[in-house]
């Protein structure tokens, strides 16, 4: 596997789709760096030389794109900021519930967990 900014990227895959393996490049950016770095985006990952490589790592710092732990620290930071200040999308990361206005009454399991049952006693 190709090392690309401290990230792993398949070798079988064409650069064009192994680029979104890095956290911070979609599948709209990554044609973007390529034709920043002048690399054919139909290429394999592997057939890639060295100079390539480091043509592509250049875009990706020379274009300002935040990737990886820059990125998460940033996100985890705007998260932070959302909880001290008790609004109500921090209010609801806090809990562990949809922020974004879905709704919860039958749905949204993965925020929530497992079910937990109230209320029902048997003997």
């Amino acid at each position: 596997m190709a090392r690309l900014l401290g990230v792993e990227i398949p070798n079988e895959k064409r650069i064009e789709a192994s680029l979104p393996y890095i956290f911070g490049i979609g599948r709209k950016t990554a044609p973007k760096i390529l034709e920043e770095a002048g690399v054919d985006p139909n290429i394999r990952t592997g057939e890639l030389s060295e100079e390539q490589l480091g043509k592509i790592g250049n875009a990706i710092t020379n274009g300002g794109i935040m990737i990886e732990g820059d990125l998460r620290r940033d996100l985890q930071g705007h998260m932070k900021r959302l909880t001290s200040i008790n609004c109500y999308r921090g209010y609801r990361h806090r809990r562990g519930l949809p922020v974004r206005g879905q709704r919860t009454s039958t749905n949204a399991r993965t925020r929530k967990g497992k079910r937990k049952t109230v209320g029902v006693v048997r003997k």
